[in-house]
């Protein structure tokens, strides 16, 4: 069993910057990719930024590309998520994920923001972003 926990949410002014972190305990090495969702009240949970842990490819949604930062530290068994430039409409809360069943690159490159695609999830943290 794998156990998620996030740190980092907050609040913080357009522009401003928040990084989030998931520390990962349980059978770690199991884990074969991990991503970042959130959710805003009354939106479905959307996939933000996603990792290979194998190779460290990276995915991120279209409204994050060029200001969030996806990224994995395997020696601490944390992944982190780097925000930049936020927007109000970051506002959410943002959930790690992540799932141990194998699936090749490219077939992840077409589902990491699915998400049926991860068995383990974090409790989750707020970040709200004031206009």
């Amino acid at each position: 069993q794998v156990q998620l926990v996030e740190s980092g949410g907050g609040s913080v002014q357009a522009g401003g910057s928040l990084r989030l972190s998931c520390a990962a305990s349980g059978y770690r090495n199991s884990i074969n990719y991990m991503g970042w969702f959130r959710q805003a009240p009354g939106k479905e949970r959307e996939g933000v930024a996603a990792i290979y842990t194998d190779d460290g490819s990276t995915y991120y949604a279209d409204s994050v590309k060029g200001r969030f930062t996806i990224s994995q530290d395997n020696a601490k068994n944390t992944l982190y998520l780097q925000m930049n430039n936020l927007k109000p409409e970051d506002t959410a809360m943002y959930y790690c994920a992540a799932d141990g069943r194998w699936r090749s690159r490219g077939n992840y490159g077409g589902t990491w923001y699915m998400t049926d695609e991860y068995k383990y999830w974090g409790q989750g943290a707020q970040v709200t972003v004031s206009s």
